[in-house]
């Protein structure tokens, strides 16, 4: 069951109505960032409704204690979470002494809207005081410019009668964590100043931890510019955690006002804590002398860049169009690699679930779309996040007593931080995310600079890990990869996880390629042997798949065939999402999936497998899938396409693309699944238009979805942009930056030097 609170708009995501019964749902939908800091879009004035309000930071975290009943050896030490950080848009408002609160006073005219040309939040509204009318527009944005800055603007008109209007601008680290223990704090104060006639500052500290994690400073400041024709009354005050200006002023009926406030924010992970305040203080200097317009003007012509580079352009389906602009305003309003410390959070900046951690979700699902509408150098950034990493991925793996570099599965530092055993100690198949995300590189981009120097040390880390991980079944002759959860997490501590299996002996092959290609001095550094080698070929020779003759499948692990087999749709619809209604023990016996796992490898490695495979294991796996992962449509939606499935493959398509503005799976409301959000496009390039990459062979085989007039979009391919159109009279390749390239097009070799026409 779904549900849209926005109006449909391909550039827009609108509505006039305050979802008082799905606040948070539509906090989550708003949210904003600029890859540095983000914040849910709560409201400036206060709301007494429910809500969640939370303002993010990247890379700024905390260790909390794992807290389970029973304590195993290789636990991690720490669980890793993002906290919510001070918040700066607070503006508590009063017009004629009444407080401006939507869940209590009356209003009328609400417009709340997401610029997604230029990720710029605006909202307004009319408050009917006793013979006031007031009309307030709220405008912000997260400044692509500046990145360590904020803007708030309020206009207000009065429409009738005489307003006194008060503001309080703070800047307050009074916040806490929705799932802290007993209202816990995670923030600490250093300094503060409050200046009603100039910049005020609040510098706060994390906590202290008992681990070896670094306390995270932050100094944020702001400064209000107020144009009014009346004078502002301003006064200025402070307590503990608490910055404020008080800023007053009357507007007769006519009258308009504007007030705009400017945020920036220093963390000490760029400038140590004793000089954060004379940094902001010079940030400050440089946003104010700027100015709104000119910030603004910025921030358009930054997102028009990205705009240029990546759209989706969908004629006939406005909500199909506005689904997939959302999801790439989102991602890069969470990450365009503008920082190599940072990675991408299954949350973003939009919640505290999952927030700020890095999952195997950027390798396995951002990188092959970012290949393709990023400068290569975003994706070059996301694999030296991992190389530079790589020690804590040693740590992991000796955790665990085996040799090699485990990943994490939920990280903030390399160190794994996830308290859940079944994650911590079984979902190992991350490890083939990350190899196989530098073989996308590599392949894709054609610049082997990584794999030869960085990536031949993750790819042996990885490898070794493989190699001590198997065991070796005597009774069979074959080597197996017991007590694992592979991507469908509905299944926990299985046997021969056939996609595990699969990628763990794919992660050899790839390494033994690559490593003749490596650098002299990190071959004497790794000291690859002979020995070790002819090890892994056997392994590779040798490995365990399961696999049914009888069906034509492979099998998902030993037992599967063994449950009670039936269709995700013999689930009465009151029981959907099963996550939400069933006990995890009833999930764990049944026979449905969360997400894509033997498929998943067939993705990965789709020219290993022929269609026939293909359609075998989509026609047995996909009816039992129940897509409760955001992670789960778009890879059905891809083979679906290959396959021929074109219904399918919309369908799926529609879920992906609008999986939290629709909500499908129930959850949008603690925020939004944007690393999934690539779901959207590569459903679209991967999959109606088939775009493949293999041996330096770039193809397409396009198709049109039945109630689209026709789709476009461009990639970035070993420095050419390449526009692909797809219409009814079939599909148009356009060169417009590079040399030339043959490409293939429904399976034709074609010149692409000028426009060409099937």
């Amino acid at each position: 069951m779904t549900k849209r609170l926005f109006d449909i708009d391909p550039w827009l995501i609108r509505t006039h109505k305050l979802a008082t019964d799905d606040m948070r749902l539509q906090e989550s939908l708003t949210a904003i960032g600029n890859g540095y800091m983000g914040l849910r879009g709560n409201f400036e004035e206060g709301y007494s409704g429910d809500s969640l309000r939370g303002t993010y930071y990247g890379g700024v975290w905390f260790p909390d204690k794992t807290r389970v009943g029973w304590w195993k050896i290789g636990y991690p030490e720490y669980f890793g979470k993002a906290i919510n950080g001070p918040d700066f848009i607070s503006m508590p408002l009063t017009i004629n002494n009444v407080p401006i609160d939507l869940a209590q006073t009356p209003y009328h005219d609400f417009y709340l809207i997401l610029d997604m040309h230029n990720a710029v939040l605006h909202r307004e509204f009319v408050v009917d005081l006793p013979d006031t009318q007031v009309q307030l527009s709220f405008d912000r944005f997260m400044s692509n410019d500046v990145k360590q800055a904020a803007v708030i603007r309020m206009t207000a008109t009065t429409l009738q009668g005489n307003a006194d209007i008060r503001v309080e601008s703070q800047l307050n680290s009074n916040v806490h964590n929705e799932d802290s223990n007993y209202e816990e704090m995670f923030w600490e104060e250093l300094d503060r100043h409050a200046d009603s006639n100039g910049t005020s500052h609040l510098t706060v500290i994390t906590k202290p931890n008992p681990y070896d994690v670094p306390r995270f400073s932050l100094t944020l400041s702001m400064t209000n510019v107020l144009a009014s024709p009346d004078p502002a009354t301003r006064t200025a005050e402070d307590s503990s955690l608490l910055v404020q200006e008080d800023l007053a002023w009357h507007l007769a009926e006519g009258e308009s006002s504007i007030l705009t406030k400017y945020v920036t924010v220093v963390t000490s992970r760029d400038v140590p804590t004793d000089q954060q305040v004379a940094a902001g203080e010079e940030l400050m200097q440089q946003v104010v002398k700027k100015g709104y317009d000119a910030l603004l003007a910025a921030q358009n012509k930054i997102w028009q860049e990205r705009w240029n580079m990546a759209d989706v352009v969908i004629a006939g389906d406005d909500v199909a169009q506005q689904g997939i602009r959302f999801n790439l305003v989102q991602l890069f309003m969470t990450y365009y690699g503008d920082d190599a410390r940072l990675n991408i959070g299954p949350k973003g900046f939009t919640g505290e679930k999952y927030g700020g951690a890095t999952y195997w979700d950027t390798e396995a699902y951002i990188v092959p779309m970012y290949l393709s509408v990023t400068p290569p150098k975003v994706v070059r950034q996301l694999l030296e996040y991992r190389y530079n990493q790589l020690s804590g991925a040693y740590h992991n793996a000796q955790q665990q007593g085996l040799k090699g570099a485990l990943f994490p599965m939920v990280t903030f530092n390399g160190i794994e931080s996830h308290n859940e055993w079944e994650i911590t100690f079984e979902e190992i198949h991350r490890n083939g995310a990350i190899a196989h995300a530098i073989a996308q590189y590599t392949e894709y981009t054609g610049d082997h600079s990584y794999v030869d120097d960085h990536g031949i040390e993750v790819l042996v880390g990885i490898a070794r890990f493989w190699a001590d991980r198997v065991h070796f079944s005597k009774r069979q002759g074959k080597y197996m990869i017991h007590g694992v959860t592979g991507p469908n997490e509905y299944e926990n501590n299985v046997n021969n996880n056939w996609y595990t299996n699969t990628m763990a002996t794919w992660t050899l092959r790839y390494t033994l390629k690559m490593l003749p290609e490596a650098k002299t001095s990190q071959l004497a550094k790794l000291q690859v042997s002979d020995e070790e080698k002819a090890h892994w070929q056997d392994i590779i020779d040798r490995m365990y798949y399961p696999e049914d003759e009888k069906l034509g499948i492979f099998v998902q692990n030993d037992t599967f065939l063994d449950k009670d087999v039936r269709p995700a749709s013999s689930i009465p619809a009151d029981q959907r999402p099963i996550n939400q209604h069933w006990s995890w023990d009833r999930i764990l016996r049944s026979p449905f999936i969360k997400q894509a796992d033997v498929l998943q490898g067939i993705y990965f490695l789709n020219d290993e497998f022929t269609m026939q495979q293909k359609e075998r294991n989509f026609d047995f796996y996909e009816p039992l899938t129940v897509h409760e992962s955001s992670l789960s449509p778009s890879i059905h939606a891809i083979l679906a396409a290959e396959l021929g499935k074109q219904d399918k493959a919309v369908e799926l398509y529609q879920r992906t693309a609008r999986l939290d503005l629709d909500n499908y799976n129930n959850d949008t409301d603690d925020g939004l699944h944007i690393t999934s959000m690539s779901g959207s496009w590569l459903a679209i390039v991967q999959g109606f238009a088939g775009m493949r990459q293999h041996a330096d062979k770039l193809s397409f085989k396009p198709f049109l979805p039945k109630n689209w007039e026709k789709y476009a979009f461009a990639i970035n391919y070993r420095d050419r942009i390449i526009r692909v159109s797809v219409n009814a009279a079939g599909c148009t390749l356009q060169l417009l930056k590079g040399a030339p390239l043959t490409v293939w097009l429904y399976d034709k070799p074609t010149e692409l030097s000028a426009t060409v026409h099937e």
